[in-house]
C-alpha cells in the first residue's frame, strides 16, 4: 500500500490538508503527515513532528517559536524539510509528497520537494502557482497546482480544487512506471535551430547502445542537465547547443545562469562541445526588447519569440567564456566548430550569417584552451548530417577511451 507524504504548515493549514488526507485514505493509501509550522499547536496530528525538523535543521524549536520571527521560522523550516523529507524517501517510507499553502507554506515545501530525485511524485497546490513558478521549481518536477482561492478554510471551490489535487497526487503515486532499459545515458542539448544536428547524431548514439536524453537548452533546460550530469548517473555530453552563455552575457530571457558548462568538465565525463546558437539572443514578443538594443539584427521567430543577433565582440567574448569553462575539464573533451553556421538561420543565405561575427568566436574560443584540448573543424553548417555524424562519433570515442 502506498504511502503519501502531506507537508505543512499544520497550526494555520491543518484543516485543509486534514480533508486532503481523508481524499488519499478513501483511495487505499496510507498517509504521513510532517508539520512544519511554529505558531500555534497543529490542528492535525502529524507522524513527524515540527520539533524533528527544527532538529534537522539545527535549531533550536524553543528559542525559534519565542521570536516568532515568521521569515526566521520559514528560512529555518525550509532547511530543515529537505533533510527530513530526503531521508524518507531515501528510507523508502514514502511514494508520494503533497503540500498546501501560501508564500511561506510553498516556500519550505518545495525547498523540500526540490531535494528529491526526478520522477518522485511532488505537488504543491499554492497561491503562487499562476505566476513565476522558477523559483519553486528550479530543475526539478514539481507539479505547481493553483489554488485559485487562498488556502484558508474550506469552501465550495477550495473542496473542488482540492479533491482534485488529492486525485492527482494518487494518480501519480498509482501510475506504474516503465522498466528502465538500464543502457548508459547520453545527455544532448538542442534548440530548435540545431534539432537536425542532434536528431542525426542520436540514432548514430542509440545504434551504439545508449540512451539519448535531450534537453531543450532554454535555460532550465541547460540547468536540468546539468544537474542530472552532477548525479554521476551520465556516460557522456553531448553539448551541441551552447546558446544559454548567450543570453547570459547579453541578457537573454534563456540564461542557465555563470556554471553553465561546469559540471561534465568537473566531474571528468567525456564531453562533446560545439557553438551551437551562439549567434542568438533570446526575448519575447518584440515589445518586451530593452530599448538598449535598437537598431540591432532582429528575427521574430514567433510572435512570441524575438531572436537578437550577436555581435562580433559578444561573439569574441563568448569564445573566451566557452574556453575558460573546457579548460576547467578534468576528463575528455573535444570542441566540434562548424565554420559555415551555428544555426538554421546563421548559416550561408540565412538571416543571421555573419562570418565575421563567425570567426571572432572561434578565434577566441581556438586561443585561450588550453594544451590537450583538441579542435574539430569542419567547413559545414551545423545541421549538415556529415557535422552531426562527426559529432557522435568523437563522443563515442572518447567514452571508450575513459573506460
Amino acid at each position: 500500500m502506498p504511502t503519501i507524504a502531506i507537508l505543512g504548515t499544520m497550526d494555520t493549514k491543518g484543516v485543509e490538508h486534514g480533508f486532503v488526507a481523508d481524499l488519499i485514505r478513501s483511495r487505499g493509501h496510507r498517509v504521513l503527515v510532517i508539520d512544519v509550522g511554529t505558531l500555534e499547536e497543529p490542528r492535525l496530528k502529524p507522524d513527524v513532528t515540527r520539533d524533528e525538523v527544527a532538529r534537522a535543521a539545527g535549531v533550536d524549536l524553543a528559542t525559534l517559536v519565542a521570536k516568532r520571527d515568521r521569515g526566521e521560522a520559514v528560512t529555518a523550516m525550509s532547511k530543515g524539510a529537505p533533510v527530513v523529507l530526503a531521508r524518507l524517501v531515501e528510507e523508502k517510507k514514502i511514494d508520494g509528497v503533497i503540500s498546501l499553502g501560501g508564500g511561506g507554506g510553498t516556500a519550505i515545501a518545495t525547498a523540500a520537494m526540490r531535494a528529491l530525485p526526478i520522477g518522485f511524485p511532488k505537488l504543491m497546490v499554492s497561491t503562487l502557482a499562476s505566476g513565476n513558478v522558477a523559483p519553486y521549481v528550479g530543475v526539478k518536477d514539481i507539479v505547481m497546482f493553483p489554488s485559485i482561492v487562498d488556502v484558508a478554510g474550506l469552501n465550495r471551490i477550495s473542496r473542488q480544487l482540492l479533491t482534485r489535487a488529492a486525485g492527482a497526487i494518487c494518480g501519480m503515486v498509482e501510475m506504474p512506471v516503465a522498466a528502465s532499459t538500464d543502457k548508459p545515458i547520453i545527455v544532448a542539448s538542442q534548440f530548435g535551430n540545431t534539432t537536425a544536428c542532434i536528431e542525426h547524431a542520436r540514432k548514430i548514439l542509440e545504434a551504439a547502445g545508449y540512451e539519448v536524453i535531450v534537453f531543450a537548452a532554454t535555460g532550465t533546460g541547460g540547468r536540468t542537465m546539468e544537474s542530472l550530469i552532477e548525479t554521476g548517473l551520465v556516460a557522456g555530453v553531448l553539448d551541441i547547443t551552447t546558446t544559454e552563455w548567450a543570453d547570459e552575457l547579453v541578457g537573454g530571457v534563456l540564461t542557465a545562469g555563470p556554471t553553465r558548462l561546469e559540471a561534465a568538465a568537473r566531474r571528468g565525463v567525456p564531453a562533446v562541445i560545439s557553438t551551437g546558437c551562439l549567434d542568438m539572443v533570446n526575448f519575447g514578443a518584440p515589445e518586451t526588447v530593452p530599448a538598449r538594443f535598437a537598431g540591432r539584427k532582429f528575427y521574430h521567430h514567433n510572435p512570441q519569440v524575438t531572436l537578437m543577433r550577436t555581435t562580433a565582440d559578444e561573439c569574441s567574448k563568448l569564445g573566451g567564456i566557452l574556453a575558460e569553462k573546457l579548460n576547467l575539464s578534468t576528463g575528455p573533451v573535444t570542441v566540434m566548430l562548424p565554420l559555415r553556421g551555428g544555426s538554421v538561420i546563421s548559416a550561408p543565405g540565412g538571416p543571421f550569417h555573419d562570418p565575421d561575427a563567425d570567426k571572432a568566436l572561434y578565434t577566441k574560443l581556438k586561443a585561450g584552451l588550453r594544451q590537450g584540448i583538441p579542435v574539430t573543424e569542419m567547413d559545414c553548417a551545423i545541421n549538415d548530417p556529415a557535422f552531426a555524424a562527426a559529432c557522435a562519433k568523437a563522443l563515442l570515442q572518447q567514452i571508450d577511451c575513459a573506460r
